[in-house]
C-alpha cells in the first residue's frame, strides 16, 4: 500500500474517490480528468487505468474536501437498463457531471458482508458520498450510478443526503430475462452472484427456503434477483415519494429526449435544452460498454434474436415469476413514474 498523506495535499476535483480501506481507514484518490471519466463504461480499475498510482488519504484528513452541501443524486437500476446511457446523456458542463459505478462504493457493501460495523460503515459512507459530490465545475450537480450490487445501500445513501434526488431505472423482466439469457454462461454467472449479495443484504423476501435457491435454473435466479430489487424499489418509492421517480428502460428508449429532459427537470439541474438532443444522440446511438456505432433497429433486433433463441425457457420463468411476484405483492411495474405515458 502506498504511504498514507498528512496532512491532505491540495486536491483538484479530478482526483476521485475510488477506493477504501477500512483497515487503515484511509482513501485511495486516483485521478481522472472529466473527459476520461466520460469516455469509459465503468470507473474501474480495469478502465481508468492510473489507479495503479493512488493518492492514500487518512479518513480523518479527508474532511476539508467535503461538503455536504452540494448537489448529489442518484441513478439506481436494475442492470442491463441503459443506466449508463443515461448518465452519459446527463453529463453536461456547467450541469452535471456523472460517476458510473465507483468503487469505492463496492468496497463499503464488501465489508458490510464481512461483518463490518454498521455505524462505522455509516460514518464512512457519509464521507464517501460527500468526496463524490465534488463537481468538475461550481454549480454543476454529480449524478452517481452505483452498480446495482451497492443497491442494498440505497435507502441509507437516501437518508444521509436529504436533499438528494432519486431515479430507479429498471428494464422489464422479460427484457431483463433476455438480456441475461443471450450473454451466455457470463449473464448466468453474474445473476447467481448478484443473488448472493442480496441475500447477504437480506433482500430476498419471496417465500423461498435457503434450499430453494439451489433448485432454481439460472434463468429462476435471474427472476428472483430482478424481483428482489423490484421489492426493493417500490419501497423506496413508496418511503420517498417526492425525491424518487421511476423509469422503465423502454421508456427511455422509445422517447430519449423526452426521458432525458424530465430527469434533468427532476434533478434540478441548470441546463442547456437545445444541447441535449446532440448529447442524446452521441450516448444512445453507442453500444455504453465499448462505444461501437449503432445501426438503425440493431437493438431491436439484438433483442428479438435474443428472445426467439431462448423463448421457450423464457416463456416458462416469466409464468413462474409472475406467480411468485403475485404472492409476493411485488409489482412487475413501478408507480411514481416519471413519464406519465407508459411505452411497454
Amino acid at each position: 500500500m502506498a504511504e498514507i498523506l498528512t496532512p491532505t495535499p491540495p486536491l483538484s476535483t479530478q482526483w476521485l474517490a475510488h477506493r477504501f480501506d477500512p483497515i487503515h481507514d484511509a482513501f485511495q484518490f486516483v485521478s481522472v480528468d472529466r473527459v476520461h471519466r466520460q469516455s469509459v463504461p465503468f470507473l474501474t480499475d480495469e478502465h481508468i487505468g492510473s489507479a495503479a498510482e493512488p493518492l492514500v488519504i487518512a479518513r480523518s484528513n479527508v474532511t476539508g474536501l467535503i461538503d455536504m452541501h452540494r448537489p448529489l443524486h442518484y441513478i439506481f437500476h436494475s442492470a442491463y437498463c441503459c443506466s449508463t446511457l443515461l448518465v452519459n446523456a446527463l453529463d453536461q458542463s456547467g450541469s452535471a457531471s456523472g460517476l458510473k459505478e465507483p468503487v469505492v462504493l463496492n468496497d463499503l457493501v464488501g465489508w458490510r458482508h464481512r461483518g463490518g460495523d454498521p455505524t462505522k460503515i455509516a460514518e464512512v459512507l457519509t464521507s464517501t458520498l460527500g468526496l463524490l459530490a465534488r463537481p468538475f465545475e461550481g454549480t454543476e450537480a454529480v449524478i452517481v450510478k452505483p452498480s446495482n450490487a451497492v443497491n442494498g445501500l440505497a435507502a441509507a445513501m437516501m437518508t444521509l443526503r436529504p436533499n438528494a434526488h432519486a431515479i430507479l431505472l429498471y428494464a422489464p423482466l422479460r427484457t431483463f430475462l433476455t438480456s441475461i439469457a443471450r450473454k451466455g454462461m457470463w449473464g448466468r454467472l453474474w445473476v447467481r452472484e448478484l443473488l448472493s449479495l442480496q441475500l447477504k443484504d437480506g433482500l430476498v423476501d419471496l417465500g423461498f427456503s435457503p434450499p430453494d435457491y439451489l433448485r432454481h435454473t439460472d434463468l429462476q435466479a435471474a427472476a428472483v434477483g430482478w424481483l428482489a430489487q423490484q421489492k426493493l424499489f417500490s419501497q423506496l418509492a413508496a418511503r420517498w415519494p417526492s425525491r424518487v421517480m421511476t423509469l422503465c428502460s423502454e421508456e427511455l428508449t422509445a422517447s430519449p429526449i423526452t426521458a432525458v429532459e424530465a430527469c434533468a427537470t427532476f434533478f434540478g439541474l441548470a441546463t442547456n435544452p437545445e444541447s441535449y438532443p446532440n448529447n442524446i444522440e452521441q450516448a444512445f446511438n453507442r453500444d455504453a460498454k465499448d462505444g461501437t456505432v449503432f445501426l438503425p433497429g440493431q437493438r431491436e433486433r439484438t433483442q428479438q434474436n435474443g428472445e426467439a433463441l431462448h423463448a421457450d425457457e423464457i416463456d416458462k420463468v416469466m409464468v413462474w415469476a409472475q406467480a411468485v411476484a403475485a404472492t409476493a405483492d411485488v409489482p412487475l411495474f413501478l408507480s411514481n413514474r416519471l413519464l406519465r405515458t407508459r411505452a411497454v
